[in-house]
């Protein structure tokens, strides 16, 4: 299926590792132009050499979203050197994961800034770009912690939660403008974030981190973790004309474990 990326222009924050990474290899994989962000100028160059390793040629650019103007700088610098943007993929910003004893208000505010304000300032510095061009996709890869309220993620999933109501809002604002955001939720993943979240709930529960990847396992409908490039599957579908008349969507990937409407 030609999913018409060819030549498009793809800007993917946290795409130096992890999720974003995988959406890097597979947005690249169907030739469209793609702009890397992070925070790590080392893990940018190496992720952009094992992306050229592979053929693929990215564009990179350091900075860290959760300052407000940071996102205005990259998108005006990534469309100099692309030309102008036709999907933002928004994988940025890790929440630390706290147990409910450890949090204070410093964890509070940190994880809006990291997660939530991380995508928002790179939402608001595409949108004006977009509106005027009458097209343009924004897809916001959040996680299932905004719905499910676990004890080891409670300010990260008051930030998703926030992204999700964000995400279905601005796709009824700008819908008739010719702009589609949607959302993913994945479950566990097998990234960095996950072995975090596992450190937490050990220092929790005193329950071996081992222990608790395969307790985990146990636990999802599908019997395993996603993997990265699954995510990224439906992220490159949700960027393609395949998906024209999607927008709205918040998209659980979480393998059934949380069997929530």
């Amino acid at each position: 299926m030609d999913l018409g990326l060819a030549g498009k222009v793809v800007l993917i924050t946290g795409g130096s590792k992890g999720i974003g990474y995988a959406c890097a290899e597979a947005f690249a994989a169907e030739g469209a132009r793609v702009a890397l962000v992070s925070r790590s100028e080392a893990n940018l160059t190496a992720a952009a050499a094992r992306l050229a390793a592979q053929g693929r040629k990215v564009y990179w650019v350091s900075a860290d979203l959760s300052r407000r103007d940071a996102g205005d700088r990259v998108v005006a610098e990534v469309e100099r050197a692309l030309g102008a943007l036709d999907v933002l993929v928004n994988s940025a910003g890790a929440a630390r994961r706290y147990a409910p004893e450890e949090l204070d208000v410093a964890a509070w505010h940190d994880a809006m800034d990291a997660k939530y304000f991380s995508y928002v300032h790179a939402m608001q510095a595409v949108l004006p770009g977009m509106l005027a061009r009458a097209r343009g996709v924004i897809i916001n890869i959040i996680g299932m912690g905004g719905k499910v309220a676990g004890p080891i993620h409670l300010p990260g999933g008051a930030a998703n939660a926030a992204l999700m109501l964000v995400s279905a809002g601005l796709a009824n604002a700008y819908g008739k403008k010719g702009i589609r955001v949607n959302a993913i939720n994945p479950g566990l993943t097998l990234t960095g974030r996950v072995e975090e979240g596992v450190a937490a709930e050990s220092r929790r529960s005193g329950i071996a981190p081992a222990e608790l990847l395969a307790r985990g396992a146990e636990r999802i409908p599908l019997g395993r973790y996603a993997k990265p490039e699954e995510i990224a599957s439906v992220a490159v579908f949700l960027a393609s004309g395949q998906a024209s008349y999607v927008t709205g969507a918040i998209l659980p990937m979480d393998g059934g474990a949380n069997p929530v409407i």
